[in-house]
């Protein structure tokens, strides 16, 4: 049975879940359009959770992705806390903003079993994880109203893992992806590869469906990626500019920049490393800094400065995230997007049939 049949969709294309840069309407419109919508739950509440999934039943009956974390919560350390504070401190003055009264707040929500009990009425049809999977005992309760289960490798060790644990399928994600890396047996960032290098790897280890993910932006990429081995692509910034994703103006403008030809990962933003567009932030404390504290700490004191900044018109402090093919950024509609990919499918058949 084809992954497409499985998940219920007509075309393989998956829209990825990006927290902060999008919800039901961008799903929505994925969905109506043959692929496989998604909404990132990592920034909601519960019952803005239900908000959202109550306008996407609303809209469409197609099926839908609902997206979660699995990281485990960090412990309190004041310590590195401080070392945060003090690194940022020069840029607290700037803005002449108070760095004492910065907010402590979690940022991210792993999948717990409030979450579960939120989501279970909806019963929807995918469910999909990054840093691994939840406990046992979660999954168990998703599965058992019949949803798929996807999450993300990013070696050949994690999707043996997954495999083992009780995904069925997985995504395959390259270093070119834009947003928070889904590494979660290794936090060494030299251990992450290349799409095309990643996927035929997976493909020789594991004997599950696989949806590839990162660099992929029209189709020809989609048409490599279905050559190497997957059933389904999982596509994130080629949907940033639409008019039905939420991201800035600031965010928006960048991506359709040359500045989104430089894109690095980075942890400040969050405590974990992620893909974006480098900005000022990145280029002085580094990319990577051992000073940013466990994910998701480090988010509670760039908000501040990100509202500053933004405020004076200023992407600075801003995580723009972006994959490394941002080439395709434009604002057309979602639905357009799906239909450029979806030749990528026809283009892959087309080469199985004929192949010289």
């Amino acid at each position: 049975m084809s992954l497409t049949h499985t998940l219920g969709i007509t075309l393989p294309v998956l829209q990825a879940p990006m927290a902060g840069a999008q919800g039901s309407e961008l799903a929505i419109a994925v969905a109506r359009a043959g692929g496989l919508g998604a909404l990132p739950c990592a920034m909601l509440s519960p019952s803005a959770m239900a908000e959202e999934l109550i306008a996407i039943r609303a809209a469409t009956a197609a099926p839908v992705n609902v997206n979660f974390f699995c990281h485990a919560p960090p412990a309190p350390d004041p310590d590195a806390q401080a070392r945060w504070h003090e690194a940022l401190a020069p840029y607290y003055a700037e803005f002449d903003l108070d760095i004492g009264a910065v907010p402590e707040g979690p940022g991210r929500r792993p999948f717990d079993h409030e979450a579960c009990d939120a989501l279970a009425p909806f019963r929807p049809e995918v469910v999909s994880f990054h840093f691994g999977l939840p406990e046992a005992a979660l999954l168990e309760r998703v599965k058992a109203w019949g949803a798929r289960v996807l999450a993300s490798a990013t070696t050949v060790q994690e999707a043996e893992w997954l495999a083992a644990h009780g995904a069925d399928a997985i995504i395959v994600q390259g270093l070119e992806a834009g947003g928070h890396r889904g590494m979660f047996l290794t936090d060494e960032p030299t251990t992450q590869v290349g799409t095309l290098a990643l996927l035929p790897q997976v493909r020789e280890a594991v004997d599950l469906p696989l949806i590839a993910a990162g660099g992929i932006a029209d189709a020809s990429g989609v048409a490599a990626a279905l050559a190497l081995g997957a059933e389904a692509v999982q596509v994130g910034t080629a949907f940033l500019c639409c008019p039905e994703s939420r991201v800035s103006a600031i965010h928006r403008r960048a991506l359709m920049s040359e500045a989104a030809r430089h894109t690095a990962l980075t942890n400040l933003y969050s405590g974990r490393p992620a893909r974006g567009i480098v900005t000022r932030l990145m280029r002085e404390l580094g990319p990577m800094s051992d000073v940013a504290p466990a994910f998701p700490l480090a988010t509670a004191a760039i908000a501040p400065l990100r509202a500053a900044a933004e405020a004076q018109g200023s992407g600075d402090f801003s995580p723009l995230w972006a994959g490394q093919n941002a080439s395709r950024c434009r604002e057309v509609s979602a639905a357009e997007v799906v239909q450029e990919l979806a030749k990528g499918v026809h283009e892959a058949a087309s080469v199985a049939v004929n192949p010289h």
